[in-house]
């Protein structure tokens, strides 16, 4: 999707998808690029759709995906809920197990450990983020490589490093379908990845950096050490922004023509709205648009390739699983 402005005193005018249309500032001319998620996980899901069919059609099994939800924080709650209906928007099977909030660790281990040796389970995925007594760690090297959908398992991160990936990191890994989809070149490019978790932030780094396409990447890795982290991002081709720190990246810190990919999203207070907030992102959406070549929307942009991810390392696990 395309958008006009005009860039002095700029106005966002609705387009169809895929419809192009331009920026204009002065002798400045760029066709600003909405990388709407939702699209290209779209297509994602219907390529999975296809191919769990064909396996269906062939008396093989589908993959099944296991959830499991520790407590009732309400983010969670809807990440886990849209989860698992895209599993059963594509035909797999999905279990969702709920455990309370004072759930003992060790139950979780157990829980854990008997899914392992379930055969019928090809991924499994614990959500983030876990009750204060419980080691996300600890949990997350519980879960057998094998089944490790989320791509957290240090032996998933490990085989990321050495280029040798089994599971890619969902949400990363998202930001890598996503390019793909809208044919962003990154070779050569100047990516800087705001943010270094293990999550997003330093697997982000390998891939973007990675002798692959999309990659190929010089990329610079800013954290909350990092100074001068403005200089840095206004010198970048490729501002990858995932540091969970609403509307961060201004303006005055991205170059004209950029790609902003942003992977933050908080809920912050709103009167005007019926639920009370509304999302934003770690970029500051209304100011930075206008200076982009192409940037996400918040919600719409990572979110959706998170789950198209997820799904596809599920469809892994099972393949890897019958081969």
């Amino acid at each position: 999707m395309f958008l006009t402005c005009v860039v002095r005193d700029w106005k966002v005018i609705p387009s169809l998808p895929g419809q192009q249309k331009y920026f204009v500032s002065g002798q400045y001319l760029c066709a600003m690029q909405i990388l709407d998620g939702r699209v290209a996980a779209s297509a994602i899901k219907e390529a999975l759709k296809l191919e769990t069919a064909q396996l269906a059609a062939a008396g093989k099994p589908v993959p099944h995906l296991v959830a499991i939800l520790v407590g009732n924080n309400g983010a969670s709650e809807t990440y886990v809920a849209a989860k698992v209906k895209d599993c059963a928007a594509v035909g797999f099977k999905s279990t969702l197990i709920r455990m309370e909030e004072n759930t003992p660790a060790y139950r979780l281990l157990e829980k854990i450990a008997a899914l392992n040796a379930d055969p019928d389970v090809d991924g499994i995925l614990v959500q983030l983020p876990l009750p204060s007594h419980i080691s996300a760690q600890e949990v997350i090297n519980c879960i057998s490589p094998a089944k490790d959908v989320d791509g957290f398992h240090p032996s998933s991160v490990g085989k990321l490093v050495l280029g040798q990936p089994d599971f890619i990191s969902a949400t990363p890994y998202g930001i890598m379908l996503l390019l793909e989809h809208y044919k962003i070149e990154t070779a050569g490019k100047h990516a800087v990845v705001v943010g270094r978790s293990n999550i997003v932030g330093r697997p982000m780094s390998v891939l973007l950096s990675s002798n692959s396409n999309p990659g190929n990447c010089t990329v610079t890795l800013c954290h909350s050490h990092t100074k001068n982290m403005s200089a840095f991002c206004k010198d970048a081709d490729i501002i990858i922004a995932a540091l969970g720190k609403p509307n961060f990246i201004k303006a005055d810190m991205v170059k004209e023509g950029a790609v902003v990919i942003d992977v933050g999203i908080t809920r912050i207070a709103d009167a005007s709205r019926k639920s009370g907030y509304r999302l934003v992102g770690d970029v500051e959406y209304e100011a930075v648009a206008p200076k982009c070549s192409a940037i996400t929307p918040v919600p719409g942009g990572v979110g959706p390739m998170t789950i198209a991810a997820l799904l596809k390392n599920t469809f892994k696990a099972c393949n890897m699983k019958h081969e």
